[in-house]
């Protein structure tokens, strides 16, 4: 099982739940779907091929060590659906995963605090999205990728699931389609 990259080091300060800048809460698709995420890992380390090649069974996304990215896992339901970004060298979406286990407790965690979710790659995107152009689109400014780049595990607004979506030449009711069709 390969380690995700840690997303911070540094603890997390706590902010209040009025702020403007608290944490996004995840957001349902329109039509009472899955709520959408963003999982980041370095290709060196964990990559797109690695993660389809775990087949049905997915694999756990674990060695995430930051409170904010562990509160998002713990607050993903099965069959949400998320990009698959890799950080460092490619810094692009090159695939959709699925939630396929609810957060459980990190089997590299001996402390008992972290947790994890497990995914199972769904489609490639079959034009990868770059951090570049998901930064020059004006639809995409309050997208954490672009807000909060060092967040390994971020929630994304359905309006920006179906333009990161279009940008990377995929229809989002096909990628429904084809979930519905495996279960």
């Amino acid at each position: 099982m390969a380690t995700k990259p840690n997303s911070s080091s540094a603890k997390p300060k706590a902010v209040p739940a009025k702020s403007k800048t608290a944490a996004k809460k995840p957001e349902k698709s329109g039509d009472g779907g899955p709520a959408y995420w963003l999982f980041k890992t370095e290709p060196e380390t964990f990559s797109w091929e690695m993660q389809k090649s775990r087949g049905e069974k997915g694999e756990p996304w674990d060695g995430v060590r930051n409170f904010q990215a562990r509160n998002n896992m713990k607050a993903m339901k099965l069959g949400d659906l998320g990009f698959f970004y890799h950080s460092g060298e490619g810094k692009e979406i090159v695939g959709i995963v699925e939630v396929c286990a609810l957060a459980h407790a990190d089997p590299k965690d001996t402390s008992g605090v972290w947790k994890c979710v497990d995914v199972r790659a769904v489609c490639d995107v079959p034009k990868p999205v770059t951090l570049a152009a998901a930064k020059a689109n004006a639809k995409l400014a309050a997208m954490s990728l672009v807000t909060s780049m060092r967040l390994s595990v971020q929630p994304v607004r359905s309006d920006e699931w179906v333009e990161v979506c279009r940008m990377g030449g995929l229809d989002p009711g096909s990628i429904r389609s084809s979930l519905a069709q495996k279960g």
